[in-house]
């Protein structure tokens, strides 16, 4: 009686095993003379993210991303902060942006694209997303104060342009009007969230990639 059961209850994991889908997801470490980056990211689950890369102010947009574009993310990071937070964001870029493109696999039934417009407060961010193989970064905005903490503003664009450049993703961003610098690098980075999570979520009725080539790079 006790085999019997233990061989059904083997059976029964096992048809549980078969009804689940591989998760999307990915890990990647980078070392160089300036900085050590360990990104993990989970495309289709959302309850795990731990980010700690020295840089306060990044560390909170990051979390805002992985929030909104509702994955799971881990970031960690070794930078040279005492020259400044440059190769720190940058190198973070890098990685999560070659840690998303291994994620998403073929690209098989992801609508590839999404777009969102997110207000803060008297901010408002706007974000495009077009999961094509092709990178481009088409960056429209302005900060008025150019350090929030020990992170200089000027990073928000470098950041995305390391992303695109790794994940192969078009991406627009557009700050359309706002006073507050957080309040607008708040808003794009909660917009770019929002419309990644478009851009990979699966369709069912898309037969293959979403591209009449029948292939994304």
């Amino acid at each position: 009686m006790h085999g019997q059961l233990k061989k059904d209850y083997s059976k029964k994991l096992q048809e549980v095993r078969d009804g689940v889908e591989t998760m999307r997801e990915a890990s990647k470490s980078r070392k160089t003379n300036e900085t050590f980056i360990k990104v993990t990211c989970n495309l289709d689950e959302s309850t795990t993210t731990l980010i700690h890369t020295g840089v306060g102010f990044f560390d909170h947009m990051l979390e805002l991303f992985a929030k909104h574009g509702r994955i799971g993310l881990q970031v960690e990071a070794d930078g040279d902060l005492h020259i400044d937070s440059h190769h720190t964001v940058e190198d973070v870029g890098i990685v999560l942006g070659q840690v998303v493109k291994e994620a998403l696999g073929d690209k098989k039934q992801i609508n590839r694209y999404g777009s969102s417009y997110v207000p803060m407060d008297e901010a408002l961010g706007f974000a495009t997303v077009d999961i094509s193989g092709r990178p481009f970064l088409h960056f429209e905005a302005n900060f008025n104060n150019p350090k929030l903490g020990t992170f200089d503003t000027e990073l928000v664009k470098e950041f995305f342009t390391a992303f695109v450049n790794q994940s192969g993703i078009t991406l627009h961003l557009r700050v359309l009007y706002g006073d507050n610098t957080h309040h607008k690098i708040e808003s794009l980075f909660k917009a770019f969230g929002r419309a990644f999570r478009k851009a990979i979520t699966i369709d069912s009725t898309i037969d293959g990639v979403n591209s009449t080539k029948g292939f994304i790079e």
